[in-house]
């Protein structure tokens, strides 16, 4: 395909009329970034929207790590949008530097703060990353800053782990998931999370609410509010896509073992 060719919205084998991403943390250890791009060549849409944490801003402060594949989400990210695809940035906690630059377009991407997006079937669904309905971020940063770097610990043991496991044949198993989903307080922030962010969008009078934020890829009706999160691309390595009928479900990436190898070393590590 020539570099400003458009894309023909209707060859493409895997062809949504939109997808959603977020949480992808390129500067990060963590960042499934090989994968992202798998999936980002395997799929197509009209609409695309970056929910939120994609470049962590709070990682990269502290030391910098940037590998050729986190360059190239970036390159096919805009390729993207150079060829027709409506893309659409939404801030996050982790890249909240991009929030003074709302309102913007940079290589036709245009940047928000929060964004609504209507279906095929013709439903009104708030876009917002969620970091602001986090009570931890909003009142107690230096509480967030700190599990941050416990969950960035629990990520670099579980990228061992995993390499030991696919010696042996055993599919990826997330560590960091497993606690979330098992300690108590966990559970219970997600439940409110998830309880919150729905009223509010009841509240604006949306008919449902697209996020990020707590890494938990699920659709469910809250009160009759279709709540969406489309999980991340460090753990979960999940999307949620609209068909052309507006059906709305949720694609989990698969952890294919032939990428699932050591990996190239960093740009720079500081």
């Amino acid at each position: 395909m020539k570099p400003h060719e458009p894309i023909d919205f209707n060859s493409a084998p895997n062809r949504y009329r939109t997808i959603f991403i977020s949480d992808i943390h390129l500067g990060t250890s963590g960042c499934k970034a090989e994968f992202l791009l798998d999936f980002l060549k395997s799929n197509e849409s009209r609409y695309l929207y970056l929910v939120g944490d994609i470049i962590d801003g709070w990682q990269l402060k502290k030391g910098w790590y940037w590998k050729q594949s986190h360059n190239d989400v970036i390159q096919k990210i805009l390729r993207r949008a150079r060829k027709g695809t409506k893309v659409t940035y939404i801030a996050g906690n982790h890249d909240e530097a991009i929030r003074q630059f709302a309102g913007l377009a940079f290589g036709e991407i245009d940047i928000v703060n929060e964004a609504v997006h209507e279906t095929a079937d013709g439903r009104r669904l708030w876009v917002t990353h969620g970091d602001l309905f986090d009570g931890v971020i909003q009142h107690a940063k230096w509480l967030a800053y700190l599990g941050d770097s416990l969950y960035t610990l629990i990520l670099r043991l579980n990228h061992h782990f995993n390499q030991l496991r696919n010696r042996f044949g055993l599919s990826y198993w997330s560590l960091s998931q497993y606690l979330k989903h098992k300690v108590k307080n966990a559970v219970s922030f997600i439940t409110d999370f998830e309880e919150v962010v729905t009223a509010e969008a009841s509240r604006r009078g949306y008919d449902g609410v697209v996020c990020g934020h707590i890494h938990k890829p699920q659709i469910r009706d809250i009160n009759g509010i279709l709540y969406c999160n489309d999980g991340d691309w460090v753990e979960s390595l999940s999307a949620l896509v609209e068909t052309h009928t507006g059906e709305l479900k949720i694609i989990f990436w698969p952890y294919r073992q032939s990428q699932l190898t050591e990996e190239t070393e960093p740009l720079h590590v500081a």
